[in-house]
């Protein structure tokens, strides 16, 4: 099975409700990040999904640019991240502790 495939097949067990584009760019993201290439592929699929999520259908970003630091930006959007992640059938929950942008390029 190529790389593609692995991380597809893991993102789909992670999120069985994702929707099919979001499901490509997750892939696509696990793919192109230095940080993910040499992740296995569960590891791969749950870095990548996690960091979309936070900063597609988040305010993460815009946290960052009112100058609040990654670590709070991250607090304040973690309820809406598990919210959208439960929506998509995900099953683990996030927390304070978890840094899924660690590595990540």
């Amino acid at each position: 099975m190529d790389r593609r495939s692995a991380i597809g097949l893991a993102l789909r067990n992670l999120a069985p409700r994702i929707p099919r584009h979001e499901f490509g760019v997750v892939i696509d993201h696990a793919l192109d990040s230095p940080g993910l290439r040499t992740a296995a592929p569960e590891t791969a699929a749950w870095l990548s999904l996690v960091s979309y999520v936070r900063h597609v259908l988040t305010e993460y970003d815009d946290l960052l640019a009112d100058g609040y630091d990654a670590e709070t930006a991250r607090h304040f959007v973690l309820a809406d991240m598990d919210e959208a992640l439960a929506e998509w059938g995900v099953r683990r929950r996030l927390s304070d502790e978890d840094d899924p942008e660690s590595g990540l390029g």
